[in-house]
């Protein structure tokens, strides 16, 4: 069952990008929020972007866009904001209960896909996390095995204890350093998409002219690669690629 709308509390009147006051913000967003109580969702879902347009952006803007999207039928486009949403907040329960439900309806699903251990591996650790929280802790890390370095050093501290724990601090910043640049290339550097239309052709080339590949469906999810002209060359999680108009995606 849909999960409903999460509350945006902004409580210092702080200008925003955009020039738009939180105040401003706080208001449209509960604006918004009452549209959708009321279940006038196209109201609800242009305020919520009004929103967005003035430079905000949040997990629970995203997560109520997604609802928006969803009561609407547009079921591409919840994903995409369910998504974005669990980006910035991968731990809520409520964006994650939503995702797995809009998922349900979706008519295709990848097959033969390709399980890398070590990839998976990685992702189930860095998954819980923001890149925000692992660089945070990454950096503590690093202060933490810089002073007792430098006290092991001042103090002429020799003994076994001493220098276990210098080698245990330097294997956790090490590994926090690892986790840090891997969530960062995944989710920045690699840039993903999603189709959000009801059915998007996958070409063989970037034209209308030129073999169709297969017919991917809303939801599915991929690596962007080059563009040329209105066509994005495309890799899905089983390995398979083609070229999509961009009409038919969104960038997560």
């Amino acid at each position: 069952m849909l999960r409903s709308l999460a509350i945006l509390v902004i409580v210092a009147a702080v200008s925003l990008p955009g020039g738009a006051s939180a105040l401003g913000v706080d208001s449209l967003f509960a604006s918004a929020n009452n549209h959708f109580e009321q279940k006038e969702y196209d109201l609800a879902l242009d305020e919520y972007v009004e929103v967005a347009g003035m430079g905000y952006e949040s997990a629970a803007l995203h997560f109520n866009i997604g609802n928006c999207h969803f009561k609407q039928g547009q079921l591409g486009y919840a994903i995409l904001y369910y998504l974005r949403a669990k980006r910035l907040n991968p731990n809520d329960d409520d964006i994650n209960a939503n995702l797995a439900f809009a998922r349900q309806f979706m008519p295709t699903r990848l097959e033969g896909v390709k399980v890398n251990p070590v990839t998976e591996f990685m992702k189930m650790v860095v998954s819980p996390f923001t890149l925000e929280k692992i660089a945070w802790i990454s950096s503590v890390l690093f202060v933490v095995f810089f002073l007792f370095l430098s006290a092991m050093i001042y103090f002429r501290l020799q003994g076994f204890g001493s220098k276990l724990l210098v080698y245990v601090l330097l294997i956790l910043m090490l590994v926090g350093l690892g986790m840090t640049t891997y969530k960062y290339r995944i989710e920045y550097l690699t840039k993903t998409g999603v189709i959000v239309s009801e059915e998007a052709r996958v070409f063989s080339a970037p034209s209308v002219d030129s073999d169709v590949e297969f017919v991917g469906a809303f939801g599915l999810t991929f690596e962007v690669g080059k563009k040329v002209d209105d066509y994005y060359l495309v890799i899905f999680e089983n390995k398979r690629k083609g070229w999509i108009r961009k009409d038919d995606i969104e960038i997560i």
